[in-house]
């Protein structure tokens, strides 16, 4: 029994940070789904039970909210960052020393800027007298009011742009892996590019593919300063994931109860997203 408990112990700081940091707050966070907790205007909270649970599941704003945050991760982490980062991989393989350089580098920057910053450049690029505007009339193209006609589109790609650099630096690194010798052979055996690529290269680099796809699904689920950068949630309620929902119950309309409920429900979406590829990323026996 020492002798297991010795074995154990350079774990127990790592335990007792987590159980501190991460297990109390979440179960404070408990505590207040059950209660009607107030910011302003109540003397004292009471036990609500699942009213809480109830409410959400039942409020079509909330619905409305989970199927944009389905979206804008399907779209932003699912399809943009994942394939983009993957074909920026495979291009910058086959480039020059200085392309690699200058295009890594534009990418990084952009993933390092804080969630705020970048949501403030993206704003001037689809703003109505943006960027982007300002580039299709001078093409003598329509433009239009990016951040009200398509605001779920927008702040996605405003996530693609930001993000891809994580998805591209682990594609980098799991196609360096992958024995050149592999790749030779099957180009003497007449493959084309796209069979190496579906038969060769995305078998090899699977499990890099469904670590960078649970990392960025729960990266992306988390999203907030940049969309609140952007549109807020509007107009209206037409880009309001769960985030920004959760922030806008607890802190503008005060009710922290609901909102640490609606947190809860979010984290039991990321944790379905991650059985998910955590079961995908088993080894076949």
């Amino acid at each position: 029994m020492i002798r297991r408990l010795l074995r154990w112990s350079p774990l127990a700081p790592a335990t007792v940070l987590l159980l501190l940091f991460l297990a109390g707050p979440v179960g404070y966070c408990g505590y207040l789904a059950v209660t009607d907790t107030q910011l302003t205007g109540q003397e004292s909270a009471s036990f609500v039970g699942l009213a809480n649970f109830r409410h959400a599941l039942a409020d079509p704003e909330f619905r409305n909210a989970v199927l944009l945050t389905l979206v804008f991760t399907v779209v932003s982490a699912l399809l943009g960052q994942n394939t983009l980062g993957l074909a920026l991989a495979g291009l910058l393989r086959r480039a020059s020393r200085p392309v690699r350089t200058v295009t890594g580098a534009v990418v990084i920057t952009a993933w390092v800027l804080p969630e705020i910053v970048a949501g403030f450049l993206l704003y001037t690029f689809f703003e109505r007298r943006g960027t982007l505007n300002a580039v299709l009339a001078w093409l003598h193209l329509p433009t239009q009011d990016w951040l009200f006609a398509l605001p779920i589109l927008a702040v996605s790609f405003a996530n693609v742009w930001r993000g891809t650099a994580f998805s591209m630096l682990v594609y980098s690194a799991a196609l360096a892996e992958i024995p050149q010798e592999v790749t030779e052979s099957a180009e003497v055996d007449g493959a084309g590019g796209l069979r190496r690529l579906w038969h060769i290269t995305l078998p090899m680099i699977r499990r890099s593919i469904g670590t960078n796809l649970m990392l960025n699904t729960l990266q992306t689920l988390s999203v907030f300063g940049l969309i609140w950068a952007l549109t807020r949630g509007g107009p209206g309620n037409r880009s309001q994931t769960l985030p920004v929902f959760m922030y806008d119950q607890a802190f503008v309309k005060s009710l922290i109860g609901y909102g640490t409920a609606v947190a809860l429900l979010l984290l039991v979406v990321g944790a379905l997203f991650s059985a998910v590829y955590l079961r995908l990323l088993r080894e076949e026996v």
